[in-house]
């Protein structure tokens, strides 16, 4: 059986997360140069989705800080706006709610009968069939619907609120609506055959198809993966054995390979390589990434979420604090990552004050006690970078 390093499978991860020179790896999404929709699209094909959350008090929310660290010059109200009619783009749930290239749609179809019963409200549609049938009237008659105006006029009306909002998510959920676009990140519901083109809506996938597209988009995304990570990716519960029949058919077809991650402390860690990555990591373990260029992340980062794989790979504690009391956090609300080079070095808790047009720096904790001078350069370099992407200035001592 093959295997990797800790030090190599942490290089191959940050190259196909866009993390790393694109002379290194070919990631169309890097570089240094102007950015636009393609570049941007061009991360979102690279993992295969780009998770959205709602959070900005940093100046901008998770989906858009993805983009950010990855794209020099790159707008941030772009980040908002990429899902608009015609785009190659849909939202539904994937890692969770996300942003995925319409070429996934079919793999999705699995998931779409799965929520035919809603996971949260049970057969919420089956239970509501007028308020079905009148938001089903409404989106064919009167076009697009957004979820903050199914009150009604003035909130009255025989509109509830949050009992249409529920229906129509789950309307979304089963694939009967679609999510036309988003404005100031509300929602628009509109038919599906307004938004899918009819090629992604005809084309039938099994399931044992979907899970061989599924699995190799994430494997794509992460370099190498344990099997748990690669299921995670996409939430894929209660699939054991029909995940492993995949990644068996994957592997005959020679799309994949067996890898161990090692040397480590007990048994070798099994996972899973392409063979042209197998090839990359082997260049990048000679590659020497400049540590003091820092870049901010995204909490919510592709690279981030695995608290296990981050663990293990970068010996960091990936916490969220944004659902703990002020006073039992240790961080920060919402701390972001420092990398540099190909190391996680501090975090930083931000706060954007728009109206006096100010970057507020909360806190930095580096990850040792003495930072070296190139760590606390990357750190600053990080964060010009941040503010100068969202026009905000920084407090003096680190302009």
């Amino acid at each position: 059986m093959e295997s990797l390093s800790i030090h190599q499978v942490r290089r191959l991860a940050l190259c196909r997360a866009g993390l790393l020179k694109p002379d290194w790896s070919g990631f169309l999404g890097s570089g240094s140069g102007c950015a636009g929709h393609e570049q941007a699209q061009a991360i979102i094909d690279a993992f295969g989705y780009l998770q959205l959350d709602t959070i900005s008090i940093a100046g901008a929310r998770s989906h858009t800080l993805v983009l950010l660290s990855r794209l020099q010059n790159f707008s941030p109200r772009m980040g908002e706006e990429l899902l608009t009619p015609g785009a190659p783009l849909f939202e539904y749930w994937g890692h969770e709610a996300c942003w995925m290239p319409m070429s996934l749609y079919p793999a999705f179809q699995f998931r779409r009968d799965q929520f035919r019963t809603h996971p949260w409200w049970g057969d919420i549609i089956a239970e509501n069939p007028k308020v079905h049938a009148r938001l089903l009237d409404r989106i064919r008659t009167d076009g697009p619907l957004r979820s903050a105006d199914m009150e009604g006029g003035g909130g009255g009306g025989w509109w509830d609120f949050k009992l249409a909002k529920q229906v129509a998510t789950a309307m979304w959920s089963s694939g009967e609506l679609a999510i036309r676009e988003r404005n100031n990140f509300h929602r628009s519901f509109d038919l599906t055959e307004r938004v899918i083109p009819a090629a992604m809506r005809r084309t039938s996938m099994t399931l044992s198809a979907s899970l061989c597209v599924l699995l190799l988009r994430a494997l794509a995304g992460h370099g190498w993966a344990t099997t748990g990570t690669l299921a995670a990716t996409w939430r894929l519960r209660n699939l054991g054995p029909q995940i492993k029949r995949a990644l068996n058919e994957l592997e005959d077809a020679g799309e994949i390979v067996p890898c161990t991650l090692g040397p480590r402390q007990g048994r070798p860690r099994v996972g899973w390589v392409r063979p042209d990555d197998l090839k990359l990591a082997g260049r990048l373990d000679r590659a020497r990434p400049p540590r003091d260029h820092g870049v901010l992340l995204s909490p919510f980062d592709p690279v981030l979420w695995d608290r296990k794989r981050v663990a293990e790979l970068f010996s960091f504690d990936q916490v969220l604090e944004v659902f703990k009391p002020a006073e039992k956090r240790l961080y920060g609300y919402y701390c972001m990552p420092v990398l540099a080079g190909d190391t996680l070095i501090a975090r930083v808790d931000l706060k954007a004050e728009r109206k006096q047009g100010r970057l507020e720096v909360l806190s930095v904790r580096y990850e040792t006690t003495r930072p070296s001078t190139a760590d606390k350069k990357a750190v600053t370099v990080a964060l010009k970078r941040y503010s100068k992407a969202l026009e905000l200035t920084l407090p003096t001592r680190f302009r």
